[in-house]
């Protein structure tokens, strides 16, 4: 079992597409899998035409138990449930400051979860808040969509030095290459230069217009386009998740 979460503190940098096709992945594997939309623009829920059910919002994630469990709902893809997002996600950070353990609470609600999914993702919303606390805490690995320009480089270390300042045990944390275009220099230079450290992963995913389709099509890109370089890309950087997991 493990809690996989993607996340970065930036928008835009393919952590919704990389949550919905790696999840795809797990339960294509024959792993029962559950991707939890944390987002409350609620990406995650719209690519596989799914919404919050009228009467579940951010109260019920947080009261855990049977309010979670009679919310999730299954996807046209078998193995694969979701829990969809709220748009009261919003105020995540209000609600959970009110718990005693604050940081903790979401690993709470999630664990018993675990007795059904063998993988869960969490899709996560770009900010620095006390929900990314929990969810760094609840994670067994951190996934970080990492685009191979400055501003993202800049972000990356910020994140690391919130890492520093809060405890958090920062081999839970892999990066990856996304929305890559090669023949960009930078792009090209970045990858060169950060391509070889640890728990960096060895695949990049491309910038295609095969992921942007998701949004069309709203299914995963290995639906819309298996054989595209995006599907490969995911698959081969699924294997690496794979080998990161059994490591746990």
């Amino acid at each position: 079992m493990a809690v996989i979460a993607i996340y970065n503190i930036k928008g835009g940098v393919g952590k919704t597409a990389t949550s919905v096709n790696l999840a795809y992945l797990s339960a294509d594997s024959g792993r029962k899998t559950l991707i939890c939309d944390m987002d409350p623009q609620g990406s995650a829920s719209y690519y596989f035409r799914i919404k919050s059910p009228k009467k579940f919002n951010a109260d019920k994630l947080l009261k855990g138990g049977k309010a979670i469990a009679k919310n999730i709902r299954g996807t046209d893809y078998p193995d694969l449930d979701l829990l969809p997002a709220d748009f009261t996600y919003r105020n995540l950070d209000l609600a959970l400051d009110d718990f005693k353990k604050s940081t903790q609470r979401i690993n709470k609600i999630i664990q018993p979860l675990t007795a059904e999914y063998e993988n869960i993702f969490l899709d996560c919303p770009p900010n620095i808040t006390l929900l990314s606390e929990n969810i760094f805490n609840a994670a067994d690995i951190l996934l970080i969509p990492f685009i191979p320009t400055t501003l993202s480089l800049l972000s990356f270390q910020k994140l690391l030095n919130f890492f520093k300042k809060t405890g958090v045990d920062r081999k839970k944390l892999y990066v990856f290459f996304s929305m890559v275009e090669k023949r960009k220099k930078m792009h090209f230079d970045m990858m060169t230069r950060f391509g070889k450290r640890k728990r960096v992963l060895r695949q990049p995913i491309p910038f295609l217009a095969d992921v942007e389709k998701m949004g069309i099509f709203r299914k995963p890109v290995l639906e819309i386009a298996p054989k595209s370089p995006a599907s490969r890309a995911y698959r081969i950087m699924w294997h690496e998740v794979e080998k990161i997991l059994t490591k746990k």
